[in-house]
């Protein structure tokens, strides 16, 4: 009875969805007239009044049906369709979170495995520290992540390879599944349903060590398809060659293999490998994809870059592919390699040794990767500008290959150090073979009578994280670019037009527009043009566009994301974006490095004549004022020896930082060695003519050095506070801290004037800092010295003056006020020394831009020290200021 009861409920439900209240009955629709309501549905699903009415009048079998009741159909059908994709959608979750289940329960089981592993291991310890010496037993661990010696065996034989294979892939499979390595997951990536995949890593292993698992919506037999396509999807990979490819007995195949990696920065080389690929299927229908490198020499470099390569080794690695039920993949991806760290000088050596690093480079990379296919092909993803997502993701690959390629510099692709003694500080190669054109269409390539010349350097930095600093790098562009250098290069793109920069000189108008093009599926990497507005001096030229464009790619912008390089990157490109357009990159790339194994007290001077550390002083959130007297002492490495690679070296900051004495290192202090560190590589490329190509190259080594001093300057406004207490105690009493200066303004304006520049409530704690920060009246401090220059500006002030934090210290008094506010502030010096303050009357002031700015009353006061009898500086405060 229940039953029937129930069908008939599932049965006057579906009937209403075709009927409709009428005079107290229900009415029937008819098959014509639901393809009639269909067909309107698909090109209208929400009818205006006036539409149905004419629906009605247009379709004779609609006639006697009331337009309410039209309206009730579309209601109901759109409620339908939102039943339908809703539905779809939990489906897909479903099994998305039944297959994160299974991995989950797998990657339980293996833990179990391992603690149970562990428990015996530690009872036989015990048992053997009794008897006999456990060197046994710790080579027997160790064992787990070395590789076999099978150097004794034929690699030139189909069976040796054959046996090398069998054992890679049994190697492989116990570290994807089994417990043959200690993973523990990856800081800040938990899994979840929301998360790509489960990341963990190795820290006991030998060499370094990353797995991700992750469920993708592609089938097994395309991954593999993509994954063995290397260079398509790791950024790193400058080329892979298959030399030798035979079929296995089981059905499989073996390949060998030789790659090359590019070096992430100028001061390491580069690294290849000669591995053997061994891609199988298992019984239970999953495919393998495992890879090992092999003994001896192999394939190798063309003799012209032998010199700028390592070989490294690769550990058992590789991929697992297994079917899902409903459709899709279950992904298991090891990296597993040896870098050979010992090549690179020993403050790089924490990169080399960083299972973090490997993973955000190649294990979580390629992930994403086969996810980002993933949506596009399912039509998920769309992009700006009409383009094609393989359009554009090719467009970020040959920025980030174009990048990498001027970071290295290799002799076989044409490039060689320029006029190089070993002790510049920027290194300029020059190529007069580069080739400009796309890989789509060569016939639209740029020819150069001269070639291209890249200027490029590295510097440590300390105290900045990499994200924070690319991030400030994309949003302030014309805090360390020169609008004159970016028109030259952008010139270089159109036939014609090679000419020295200054020629034909346009100002930069400060307006930066961020055009985006597109993204990856976790915003880790944004693709986005760029166009820089400015305005031609010459008068000729006044209504001809002087606007330039850039395709940039900015990476690495998550804070959390830990291991992970920031990269921004960019090129000129003309304004009508074709999909072939030539591309020359320039950027910056910022590499954290891990501190723990960092000793600056003992590195290394194999490589390269000198090597300085730059210690980036903590200051919160303003520029203050330093002294430009006193002097920095950085660790200087001497070298005996004049090797290849030593053109590639750390950039001399340190003449330039304007901060007290600090430690010297050389001395064996190592203190600061607990403090964020990363190393920061810059390279600009520039074509140019052959009759040009010495000034060419001092006008990229200047701007070079023009845009390092820039990034110095901004790197150390905006590093954190609470990095390095230590620090504040090596800040000359010229510069204190923030909030000590905060106290001291308002304090001695209390003092000066007898009246509060805050409300009471606002002086307590920290929030001092924040009211003086949000004060409404521009406040101002400029120093005392032959030439005042302003130190604090809160963001009133900063608004009045048209600038940033970066750039106050390059503002002096003189330029502030007009003919007539200078004279005034000179008959009233005297006052404001004499009796610690003085009154201003209204005036008009200049802001940097060139704006003029009234006011209607302005006060200065000496801001006192804490022992209220040193003078720090001069403060001013504007009332009521505004734009004429």
């Amino acid at each position: 009875m229940a039953m029937a009861l129930a069908q008939h409920r599932e049965s006057s439900s579906d009937s209403s969805i075709n009927k409709h209240l009428d005079g107290g009955k229900y009415v029937r629709y008819t098959a014509e007239q639901v393809e009639a309501l269909e067909r309107v549905y698909a090109e209208c699903p929400k009818p205006s009044s006036l539409r149905r009415q004419q629906l009605i009048r247009e379709c004779p079998i609609l006639s006697n049906i009331e337009p309410k009741q039209i309206k009730v159909w579309f209601q109901n059908r759109r409620c339908r369709e939102k039943q339908k994709k809703e539905s779809s959608r939990l489906q897909t979750v479903n099994r998305k979170l039944t297959a994160m289940n299974k991995l989950l329960m797998e990657e339980n089981d293996r833990l179990q495995k391992q603690v149970s592993q562990l428990v015996c291991e530690n009872g036989y310890m015990k048992q053997q520290l009794h008897t006999v010496n456990t060197s046994g037993a710790d080579a027997n661990c160790d064992s787990l992540g070395t590789t076999p010696q099978h150097s004794l065996r034929d690699t030139n034989s189909p069976a040796g390879l054959l046996s090398i294979a069998e054992e890679t892939l049994a190697e492989f499979l116990s570290k994807a599944t089994g417990t043959a390595v200690d993973w523990v997951q990856m800081p800040g990536m938990k899994p979840g349903p929301d998360s790509v995949g489960i990341f963990t890593i190795s820290q006991s292993c030998s060499g370094v060590a990353a797995r991700a698992c992750g469920l993708v919506s592609l089938e097994p037999i395309k991954i593999v398809e993509i994954l063995k396509d290397r260079p398509s999807w790791s950024r790193d990979c400058r080329n892979l060659e298959v030399f030798t490819m035979f079929p296995a007995g089981n059905g499989g195949t073996i390949e060998l293999v030789y790659a090359q990696t590019f070096a992430p920065t100028t001061l390491a080389p580069a690294r290849d490998f000669w591995t053997l690929r061994y891609t199988t299927t298992l019984e239970n229908g999953s495919l393998v994809v495992c890879e090992r490198s092999l003994s001896g020499s192999g394939a190798g470099p063309s003799a012209a870059a032998a010199a700028q390569f390592v070989r490294a080794e690769v550990l058992p690695s590789g991929y697992l592919i297994r079917p899902c039920e409903g459709g899709g993949s279950i992904i298991h991806i090891v990296d597993h390699l040896n870098l050979e760290a010992w090549s690179v000088p020993e403050v790089l050596r924490p990169l080399y040794e960083s299972s973090k690093a490997i993973a955000q480079k190649m294990t979580i990379a390629a992930l994403r990767y086969i996810r980002q296919i993933a949506q596009e092909t399912s039509g998920e993803v769309v992009y700006g500008l009409g383009r094609q997502p393989a359009v554009l993701r090719t467009f970020s690959q040959r920025l980030s290959r174009g990048f990498n390629d001027a970071i290295n510099g290799f002799n076989d692709d044409g490039w060689s150090i320029m006029n190089c003694d070993g002790t510049e500080d920027v290194i300029v190669a020059i190529n007069s073979s580069k080739s400009f054109s796309s890989t789509s269409n060569p016939a639209n390539a740029l020819s150069f009578l001269g070639g291209v010349l890249c200027a490029k350097a590295s510097m440590l930095l300390q105290n900045i994280a990499p994200a924070v600093l690319v991030r400030f790098l994309r949003e302030h562009r014309s805090e360390w670019a020169d609008f004159n250098v970016d028109a030259y290069c952008a010139a270089s793109l159109k036939a014609g037009t090679n000419a020295y920069p200054g020629m034909r000189p346009t100002r930069f108008t400060g307006s930066q527009i961020i055009m985006p093009l597109g993204h990856t599926i976790e915003h880790e990497e944004l693709l986005e043009v760029i166009r820089l507005e400015g305005h031609s001096f010459v008068q000729e030229d006044a209504f001809v566009s002087s606007d330039i464009h850039l395709l940039q790619i900015c990476s690495g912008i998550d804070e959390n994301a830990v291991g992970a390089c920031s990269e921004l990157v960019f090129a000129p490109i003309d304004e009508m974006f074709p999909d072939d357009a030539p591309l020359l990159p320039s950027g910056f790339r910022v590499i954290p490095l891990d501190s723990k194994s960092v000793r600056f007290h003992c590195l290394s001077s194999e490589l390269f004549p000198r090597l300085v550390i730059v210690n980036i002083i903590i200051v919160q959130i303003f520029h203050w004022s330093l002294d430009k007297k006193q002097g920095t002492d950085g660790v200087t490495i001497q070298s005996d020896t004049q090797d290849s690679l030593t053109t590639n070296r750390t950039l001399d900051l340190t003449s330039s930082l304007e901060v007290g004495p600090v430690t010297n290192h050389a001395a064996g202090d190592t203190s600061s060695c607990r403090n964020t560190r990363s190393v920061l590589t810059i390279a600009f490329q520039f074509p140019f003519e052959s009759n040009l190509r010495d000034n060419v190259a001092t006008m990229a080594r200047q701007y070079v050095r023009s845009v390092i001093s820039s990034v110095q300057r901004v790197a150390m406004a905006i590093s954190p506070s609470g990095l390095n207490p230590a620090v504040g105690s090596k800040l000359s009493p010229g510069s204190p801290e923030a909030l000590t200066l905060a106290h001291w303004i308002c304090r001695s304006y209390s003092y000066h004037l007898g009246a509060e520049l805050l409300r009471s409530e606002s002086l307590g704690g920290d929030s001092i800092l924040k009211n003086l920060w949000q004060h409404q009246d521009a406040i101002l401090c400029c120093s005392l010295k032959s030439q005042p220059v302003f130190i604090f500006a809160n963001q009133a002030g900063l608004d009045m003056l048209e600038t940033t934090l970066v750039a106050l210290q390059d503002i002096t008094l003189d330029k502030l006020f007009d003919e007539s506010g200078r004279k005034a502030l000179c008959s009233d010096f005297g006052k404001l020394m004499q009796q610690g303050y003085a009154c201003l009357p209204a005036g008009i002031c200049m802001s940097t831009m060139g704006r003029h700015v009234s006011y209607e009353q302005a006060f200065a006061w000496k801001v006192l020290e804490a022992d209220e009898s040193t003078v720090h500086c001069l403060s001013f405060s504007f009332v009521n200021w505004s734009f004429v």
